[in-house]
C-alpha cells in the first residue's frame, strides 16, 4: 500500500513538473500572457497583482478596475495599456492592447523591436492604411496590427495622407512605432 501511495505521489510530482509554464509575454489572437479573450477589465487586478496598475480615467468612488489601464512593473518599466469596450463598466470585456515592452511577442517573434522586414518574413499583409503621421499595417489571420511612422518612409510618401502606400513602398529597415492587438469580442458580448 505504501508503495502505491509513494508511486502516485512521484507520478503526480513529475506531471506537475512537466506542465509547461505559460509565457507571460506571449501574444496570440486569444491571449496575452495570462489574459484571455473574454476576460473582464476588473480581472486585471488579480493577474497583475505584483505589478503597478494605473487607471487612466479613475474616480474616487471606484472599487474595482474599470476603463483603460496601464501596467507597469514594480521597477517602473511600462509594459502595456489595456482598454475595455466600455470605460465605465468593470464588467466590460477587454478588447485592445498597446504594447510598450519588447518582451511581448508573437509565437513568430514579432515584437516592438521588429522591423518591417521581420513582419514581411513572418506574416501576410492583409491591408495597409495611412493616417496623417503613420502607416497602419493589418496582418492576415491575426488581430495584431502595427503602426510605422511615416518618417520611416521615403520622402515622397510622408506628406500626402491620400497617397496609397503598398508593401513595396515601406523600407525593410522601417521600425515599428506602435505594436497593438484588438480582439474581436462582438460575438462574446452578444452571448452575455
Amino acid at each position: 500500500m505504501i508503495k502505491k501511495i509513494f508511486f502516485t505521489v512521484i507520478v503526480a510530482f513529475l506531471f506537475i513538473q512537466c506542465v509547461e509554464e505559460k509565457d507571460p509575454f506571449l501574444i496570440s489572437n486569444t491571449s496575452v500572457g495570462e489574459l484571455t479573450i473574454g476576460m473582464k477589465i476588473k480581472q486585471v487586478d488579480s493577474i497583475f497583482a505584483q505589478d503597478s496598475i494605473v487607471k487612466l480615467y479613475s474616480r474616487n468612488d471606484e472599487f474595482s478596475t474599470q476603463g483603460e489601464v496601464e501596467i507597469y512593473e514594480k521597477d517602473g518599466n511600462k509594459l502595456m495599456q489595456i482598454s475595455p469596450r466600455g470605460n465605465n463598466d468593470p464588467d466590460a470585456l477587454i478588447s485592445n492592447f498597446r504594447f510598450y515592452d519588447a518582451r511581448y511577442k508573437t509565437d513568430k517573434g514579432l515584437n516592438l523591436n521588429s522591423t518591417f522586414k521581420d513582419v514581411k518574413a513572418n506574416y501576410e499583409i492583409a491591408n495597409i492604411e495611412t493616417t496623417l503621421s503613420t502607416v497602419v499595417i493589418f496582418l492576415k489571420d491575426s488581430d495584431i496590427f502595427i503602426n510605422i511612422d511615416k518618417k520611416e518612409l521615403p520622402e515622397n510618401f510622408r506628406y500626402n495622407p491620400n497617397l496609397v502606400i503598398d508593401v513595396t513602398n515601406i523600407p525593410d529597415k522601417a521600425k515599428i512605432k506602435y505594436f497593438m492587438l484588438s480582439w474581436k469580442i462582438d460575438d462574446l458580448e452578444e452571448k452575455e
